[in-house]
C-alpha cells in the first residue's frame, strides 16, 4: 500500500512538473537544429503507466569513494513489453519536490517540479532491448551537489508514458568542490580561480591554497549563488531550474611573470576540519610587452555534450567534443583561450552548466579560460539586452556572469580588456548596443587606444556577433554580409588604432578576410603580410561545437578562406615582429589556413587612410 501510495504521489508530481513544461516548450528556437535536446521531451503529455512487471535499477549506489567527480553508472531495465521508443532519463535531485516553485504569469498553473531531467537515452541504445526486453545503459554522472535517480518511459519523447523509476545514487562528497576555471584578473600579475560547490558561507570558508614549489600560502575566496528569482523567464525560471551550488572566486596577487604555481581549493568547515580539491597548476602571464613565445587560442559557439551518447548530442553540438578533446591535447603548447559566446547553450536548463564546465575543466584548470557573452547566454524580452529575442531561455546572462570571472569593470556589462604579454585584447559585447555614443563605444575605443603598440603590437578585438564581415547565408541575403549596423560605428576605430585582427562566432562555421576597410581589400597577399598595417583582418571563428552555419554561394571577393567544418584558431607570437595565424579542425587538429604578419614597430605608426588625426598646412 505505502509503495502504490508513493508511485502516486511521484507521478502527481511529474504531471504537475509537466503542465509547467508546456509554456517553456514554446520558447525553444524555431530551428530544430537550434533546439535545446532537454527542451524536445513533451513532459506535460505524460501519462502514467507504472507496472510492477517492469524493473530499472542503477548501480554503483555510492560514486566517487576515491574522491572522483566523474563515474560511470550501469542502469539495467527489464521490461516485457519494450518498444524502440522507450527511453531513460536521469533526474536529479532524485527526490523531485514540487513545494517551492512560483508561477511566472497568470496562465501559469502552480506547483511545478523545479528541475527538469538532466538528460536521457533511448533504452534500445544498447540494441538487444527491442528483442530481449533487457537492456544494460552506461551513463556517465558528474557530482551535482545533489543524488540521481532513472525513470523509464515509453511513447517516445512527444508522448511519454512512465513506467518505473529507479533506486537513489548519489556520491560520497555530493558537496565537494568542484570544476576549476582560471582567468585572468584585472592586472597582468593576477590569476583568479572560481569554482563551485555545495558549501555555503554558513557551513565553511572557502579559500585556495597556493604556490611555488614547497611555498604555499591561502588566499580568501568570495561566494556568490544564483536565486531562482533571477531568472527572467522560462524555462530557467520554471522547469529548467536547479539549485546551481555556490559559486567561489579567489584572487591570487602579485604572480611573477611566466612562473608555475600549484593550487588546489579549500573549505574549512565549522568543526574546523578540512575539505580539499585535487591540485592544479598553472603558468602565470608574461609581463606586458615581454618578447617571449606566447600562444592564444579562439573560438565561439562550442556548447557541451555527452560522452555517454546522452540527450542526441550529435543533432546540436556535434563538434563540441572534438575541440575540447583537441585542446586538452594540445594543452602543454596552448597559454590563454577565449570562448567569445554561447558557452554552454544551457538555454534555461541550469544543470547544463555543470556538465560544461566539467567539460572544460581540463583545459580551464590549467590556463586562463577568458569568456564573453552571446545570444545563448544574455538575450531575453524586457531585459536591458540589445536584442529581444528569448535565445538564453530565461538566463538572461545571470548564469554566464556567475559561473565564470571576467575582468570587467561590472560584471553585468560583458566587456573588458585584457592582457598577455605581447597582446592586447579588447573583448565587446554584442549584446549590448556598441554603436557611436554609447557607453560601450566609449570603452572600445578607450580600450583600442590605450594598446601601447611597441611593447604590445599584436592587438585583438573580439565580439560574439559578426560586427565586421561574414559570407553567411542570411547576412547574404540582408546585403550587408555582416550583424545589421555591426561595423557602421566600428570600422573607423578598428582603421584609428590599426586593429591587427577581429574575431567573432555566431556564425558556425570559418571564415578569413582580406585586411579589409569600408568594403575593400587593402592588401592583395593572402599568406604573408608585412610593412604597413592599412586594414583589418577579420575572422569568423563560430565552429566551436555547434550546429554548422550555410555559406552563400557567392563568394564575395574578400573572403579569403571559408570552410564548413568545426575547428579554432591557435595565434603564436614568436616575438614583436612575427605572428602566426593557424586555423585547425577539430576533427584531426591539423592546420587548414595560415596566414603570418612580418613587421617593425614604424610600420604601426605610418599613416594610412583614415588612420591618423587631420593635419593642416599649419602644422
Amino acid at each position: 500500500m505505502e509503495e502504490r501510495s508513493s508511485y502516486l504521489k511521484f507521478f502527481r508530481v511529474v504531471v504537475l512538473f509537466l503542465l509547467g513544461l508546456r509554456t517553456s516548450s514554446a520558447l525553444c528556437d524555431v530551428e530544430s537544429t537550434d533546439e535545446q535536446p532537454l527542451s524536445k521531451i513533451a513532459m506535460h503529455k505524460v501519462t502514467l503507466g507504472l507496472r510492477e512487471s517492469v524493473t530499472i535499477r542503477a548501480s554503483p549506489v555510492v560514486l566517487g569513494l576515491q574522491g572522483e567527480d566523474t563515474e560511470w553508472v550501469t542502469v539495467n531495465v527489464v521490461n516485457p513489453d519494450p518498444s524502440e521508443d522507450d527511453w531513460v532519463a536521469v533526474f536529479s535531485p532524485a527526490n523531485f519536490n514540487a513545494s517551492t516553485c512560483s508561477p511566472v504569469n497568470d496562465e501559469d498553473q502552480t506547483p511545478y517540479l523545479c528541475s527538469s531531467p538532466i538528460k536521457y537515452k533511448y533504452a534500445n541504445s544498447s540494441r538487444t532491448y527491442t528483442k530481449t526486453g533487457k537492456a544494460s545503459l552506461k551513463f556517465q554522472l558528474i557530482n551535482q551537489r545533489a543524488d540521481f535517480s532513472f525513470a523509464l518511459f515509453s511513447g517516445g519523447l512527444s508522448n511519454p508514458k512512465l513506467v518505473a523509476e529507479s533506486n537513489f545514487i548519489s556520491f560520497a562528497n555530493p558537496k565537494a568542490p568542484l570544476y576549476p576555471r582560471l582567468a585572468q584578473g584585472k592586472s597582468w600579475n593576477e590569476m583568479t580561480v572560481t569554482w563551485t560547490s555545495g558549501y555555503s558561507i554558513d557551513e565553511a570558508v572557502p579559500f585556495v591554497e597556493w604556490g611555488k614549489g614547497e611555498t604555499q600560502t591561502q588566499s580568501p575566496a568570495g561566494t556568490l549563488t544564483i536565486d531562482q528569482n533571477s531568472m527572467c523567464g522560462s524555462p530557467a525560471r520554471t522547469v529548467g531550474w536547479r539549485d546551481p551550488g555556490f559559486i567561489h572566486t579567489s584572487f591570487l596577487l602579485n604572480l611573477w611573470p611566466n612562473s608555475v604555481y600549484t593550487y588546489r581549493m579549500g573549505h574549512v568547515l565549522s568543526n574546523g576540519s578540512y575539505i580539499w580539491s585535487k591540485s592544479y597548476s598553472f603558468k602565470s602571464s608574461p609581463y606586458p610587452g615581454q618578447d617571449s613565445l606566447q600562444r592564444v587560442i579562439v573560438f565561439g559557439d562550442m556548447g557541451k555534450a555527452e560522452r555517454d551518447g546522452s540527450n542526441e548530442y550529435s543533432d546540436y553540438q556535434p563538434g563540441a567534443l572534438n575541440t575540447t578533446d583537441q585542446l586538452i591535447k594540445d594543452l602543454k603548447n596552448i597559454d590563454i583561450v577565449f570562448h567569445i559566446g554561447d558557452l554552454s547553450y544551457a538555454n534555461g536548463y541550469i544543470s547544463q552548466w555543470d556538465q560544461f564546465t566539467s567539460q572544460v575543466e581540463p583545459i580551464a584548470s590549467t590556463v586562463p579560460y577568458m569568456v564573453a557573452s552571446g545570444n545563448h547566454e544574455r538575450d531575453w524580452p524586457n531585459s536591458g539586452s540589445f536584442y529581444e529575442n528569448m535565445d538564453s531561455g530565461g538566463e538572461c546572462g545571470v548564469l554566464a556572469e556567475t559561473m565564470f570571472y571576467f575582468p570587467a569593470e561590472n560584471r553585468a556589462k560583458f566587456w573588458y580588456s585584457t592582457d598577455y604579454g605581447m597582446f592586447h585584447f579588447c573583448i565587446a559585447d554584442s549584446e549590448h548596443d556598441w554603436r557611436e555614443g554609447t557607453e560601450q563605444y566609449k570603452f572600445i575605443e578607450h580600450c583600442l587606444a590605450s594598446a601601447d603598440r611597441r611593447k604590445q603590437p599584436w592587438l585583438i578585438f573580439a565580439a560574439h556577433r559578426v560586427l565586421g564581415y561574414s559570407s553567411n547565408s542570411w547576412y547574404a541575403q540582408e546585403g550587408s554580409f555582416e550583424e545589421p549596423m555591426g561595423r557602421e560605428s566600428l570600422q573607423k576605430l578598428w582603421q584609428k588604432y590599426r586593429v591587427d585582427i577581429a574575431f567573432y562566432g555566431h556564425v558556425h562555421n570559418y571564415e578569413r578576410t582580406c585586411p579589409i576597410y569600408q568594403n575593400q581589400c587593402v592588401n592583395s597577399d593572402k599568406s604573408h603580410y608585412s610593412g604597413t598595417v592599412k586594414g583589418t583582418i577579420h575572422v569568423v571563428v563560430g565552429g566551436g561545437g555547434s550546429h554548422l552555419s550555410e555559406f552563400t554561394t557567392a563568394i564575395p571577393n574578400w573572403s579569403i578562406y571559408r570552410d564548413y567544418d568545426w575547428g579554432f584558431v591557435k595565434l603564436t607570437a614568436f616575438n614583436r615582429s612575427s605572428l602566426l595565424f593557424e586555423y585547425k579542425k577539430s576533427r584531426d587538429g591539423k592546420v587548414y589556413d595560415s596566414f603570418t604578419i612580418s613587421r617593425e614597430y614604424k610600420d604601426v605608426l605610418a599613416c594610412v587612410h583614415d588612420s591618423c588625426e587631420p593635419t593642416t598646412l599649419a602644422s
